[in-house]
């Protein structure tokens, strides 16, 4: 088998896809065995060769290098695909727990538990959707850690601070979260 060398272009255009970062004019000539000042040349040429063949790509000159970027007249076509997709619904479990952390923070996961009578385990999944957080620990033995809620959980809640809460009653504290 030959070790046949792949044309300039199409090495600027893999290295530009692979590398998903602006790749360095001294990067590319290192891949391309070439000069700084040639390599400049052909990413040029490439430049120009992608424009005119509307590909629906660009090589755009950023952070002192190069990248490939989607025209801007193109993304608003886009952003069905660009959106992160919905998550699922929060459990009833997760949204008690959601609850006791936004009413007595901060609070321990064992705190939690005798409040609700039921397992913690969903703190981990709240932590994951940004809607909570370890804000320290406690000062008692094995100094277990302290939950909190974030700003996350203020904007998906439409709360403009903690104070925004509705008032607890004597069914509980879950539903109130709900929407």
């Amino acid at each position: 088998m030959t070790n046949v060398s792949p044309p300039f272009r199409s090495l600027i255009g893999a290295a530009l896809l692979a590398a998903g970062r602006p790749v360095s004019a001294a990067e590319l000539a290192g891949v391309l065995g070439l000069t700084e000042d040639r390599t400049r040349r052909e990413i040029e040429a490439f430049a120009l060769q992608v424009e005119e063949a509307g590909l629906g790509f660009l090589v755009e000159a950023v952070a002192g290098g190069y990248r490939l970027v989607v025209p801007p007249v193109l993304t608003p076509h886009l952003a069905p695909l660009l959106a992160p997709p919905p998550l699922p619904t929060l459990s009833s479990a997760a949204l008690e727990v959601l609850a006791v952390i936004a009413y007595r923070q901060p609070v321990t996961r064992a705190e939690i538990e005798a409040m609700r009578g039921g397992s913690a385990s969903t703190v981990m999944t709240l932590q994951e959707r940004e809607l909570v957080k370890v804000v320290g620990r406690a000062d008692s033995v094995g100094q277990p850690l302290l939950y909190g809620t974030t700003e996350r959980f203020l904007l998906d809640f439409g709360l403009t601070s903690l104070d925004a809460l509705p008032p607890l009653d004597d069914t509980g504290f879950a539903h109130l979260l709900r929407g």
